[in-house]
């Protein structure tokens, strides 16, 4: 179960029987950015940790 969660709840959900690659990820990340607003309005910046699959180039550019 991978949500992205903001002050007001969730905002996407996603569950796998399997472990996240950089490329599921990346489609999580596609699928909640139809959620998110431009900076600086609410639901407008993501958070993550230093974990491998939130490090790829195609990621950066996507919520840059």
């Amino acid at each position: 179960i991978l949500p992205a969660l903001s002050l007001d709840g969730i905002l996407h959900l996603d569950v796998q029987d399997h472990s996240y690659t950089s490329a599921s990820f990346n489609g999580f990340i596609d699928g909640l950015l139809d959620n998110m607003n431009p900076f600086p309005q609410t639901n407008s910046v993501i958070v993550m940790d230093n974990a491998n699959i939130h490090k790829s180039a195609h990621l950066e550019e996507m919520i840059q």
